[in-house]
């Protein structure tokens, strides 16, 4: 296939997921799983089967499918690591690292042994072994960082009680335990390792010691070379962040460490310290991270083949599968895990057992179960993706309605963002910014900025008329329709001013619409009326 048409597939594919996650924002769908839908409809079984005769995918094959999808979940790993804030997760790291290793191996054997024997009941393609079920619950074992850093920053979910930290830590640090399992019973089911528990145990203690320890030192390292280097060019301080990300996970493989876990202690490390162009870099990897997100769920719905899901042998243990790790499972490993943290309630402890998302993470680990020859790896690719769609529409959709169920929602406060205005402010700058649109029912005392009631703590340092710009003074006159841009100490007094300036908006085109209904309803009575005295 030529270049130029791969290239026209891609932007053609790119436009499609970029739209439809604007439906998904709509409606209430995570944009992963429209990703997914996109790619689905346009490979093996889509339209792609237009591509290739055999209905096999038409553009990446496993190997390529792994190093994009490996990429990918390294910028992911390491950009929420960069997020992540140490003043958050401290009150929260007992209990996110308990739910990162210890949870995380108990939902592995809880749902291996649970499908060890589903598969031998219903005889499925072959009764498969402990080892291999084990394996299949370990591609599924963590909660995906991809999924819950996306669906909680697009949906706006904020949670009482600490959860939010607590799910971010836990997502973003059980991916390298995950991997850990993966690869070692990986070894065991290929026979390249010994079935016993000793050395296992030391493997998983090791590469996760390493992976922590080379994650912390390489970070520290970058951050004391962005402070002492000095480009000519800005733009080049997020590339060098970005090559020290890709460094941090390679290097750490190489030594024996996990490398998943480096890339998150390092991308903590770097997103918590000061450094030259730090607000940039953070932008850059914001975008950078929905491109990956982007580009390896695409991907992956480019490479499934639906038909095969129609098999009665995938789709009823997947059915099973999904029900055990839903309601018993993850609640199971959570409320052990969360005993002996007595703050936590009922309802908290339900949350957490909620948000066991599924994401690309579990499928990339079925693929490297196809790349390495296992057993029965075709049937673990499969009934793993099913699990994860199952997994996105029960879980993911339900999310915001779960936490008001339990009243744990929490509504954000958060101020008007920035859509006539370009400005950034250094993170150092505790201030925000944000912008205030004038309208009639703020002019009633007088039309000057002074005249105007503005928060305390508050300044207007910009307005836009039309495609104007000016700076303001108190005797500014201002005109309805006119965008003020507003920096500001007191968050919270400025957000609930707009909120309310919105709810006298809605109710002046309430009173409106109701004075409009009034006259028509008399207009029509008096057409009636006079209708009935020229008839009689």
């Amino acid at each position: 296939m030529q270049v130029e048409l791969i290239l026209l597939i891609l932007s053609l594919l790119f436009f499609a997921s970029i739209f439809t996650d604007k439906i998904g924002y709509r409606f209430g769908v995570p944009a992963l799983l429209l990703f997914l839908a996109v790619g689905m409809f346009f490979g093996a079984d889509g339209i792609g089967r237009l591509f290739n005769e055999d209905g096999m995918g038409y553009m990446f094959d496993l190997d390529t499918a792994q190093a994009i999808s490996t990429v990918a979940l390294c910028v992911i790993l390491f950009s929420g690591g960069m997020d992540t804030k140490i003043a958050d997760i401290r009150p929260v790291i007992a209990p996110g690292i308990t739910l990162a290793t210890i949870g995380v191996l108990l939902t592995m054997l809880i749902t291996g042994v649970i499908i060890y024997y589903v598969f031998g009941w219903l005889n499925a393609v072959a009764t498969i072994t402990l080892p291999i079920a084990l394996l299949m619950a370990a591609t599924m074992s963590s909660t995906d960082s991809a999924s819950v850093f996306s669906i909680m920053r697009t949906s706006g979910i904020s949670f009482k009680h600490n959860l939010r930290p607590l799910l971010e830590l836990e997502s973003g640090a059980n991916d390298p335990m995950a991997y850990v399992l993966t690869s070692t019973l990986i070894g065991v089911a290929t026979a390249k390792m010994e079935p016993t528990a000793l050395p296992i145990v030391q493997t998983i203690v090791v590469q996760l010691v390493m992976g922590g320890v080379l994650g912390f030192a390489f970070g520290k390292a970058v951050v004391t070379l962005m402070r002492k280097v000095q480009l000519n060019n800005d733009s080049l301080y997020p590339i060098m962040v970005l090559t020290a990300c890709i460094f941090i996970f390679s290097i750490t493989y190489y030594l024996q460490g996990n490398p998943y876990l480096a890339v998150y202690v390092g991308g903590l490390i770097i997103g918590n310290s000061k450094f030259t162009k730090k607000r940039q870099t953070k932008s850059f990897f914001d975008g950078l991270t929905w491109l990956s997100q982007l580009v390896m769920f695409l991907m992956l719905g480019l490479l499934v083949r639906p038909h095969e899901f129609l098999q009665l042998e995938v789709w009823l243990p997947c059915l099973i599968i999904s029900i055990v790790m839903v309601f018993i499972s993850r609640p199971l490993s959570v409320f052990l895990c969360m005993a002996p943290f007595r703050k936590y309630h009922l309802r908290d402890k339900v949350m957490l057992s909620w948000v066991g998302l599924k994401g690309a993470v579990p499928i990339i680990f079925a693929i490297m179960c196809m790349s390495e020859k296992v057993p029965h790896s075709n049937l673990i690719f499969n009934v793993v993706f099913l699990c994860t769609l199952v997994s996105l529409l029960a879980q993911g959709t339900t999310l915001a309605a779960m936490a008001k169920k339990l009243r744990l929602a929490e509504p954000p406060m958060q101020l008007r963002r920035l859509e006539h205005f370009d400005l950034d402010l250094p993170e150092e700058i505790e201030s925000s910014a944000t912008e205030v649109e004038v309208t009639k029912e703020m002019l009633l005392n007088g039309s000057r900025l002074l005249d105007i009631g503005i928060p305390r703590q508050t300044l207007v340092i910009m307005v836009r008329r039309g495609e104007d710009f000016f700076v303001p003074t108190g005797q500014s006159e201002l005109e309805e329709g006119d965008q003020l841009l507003v920096l500001t100490d007191n968050d919270v007094e400025v957000a609930n001013q707009y909120k309310m300036q919105e709810a006298e908006e809605a109710a002046r085109h309430l009173n409106i619409f109701t004075d409009t209904m009034a006259y028509l309803k008399l207009k029509w009575y008096r057409l009636q009326r006079s209708y009935r005295r020229k008839h009689r």
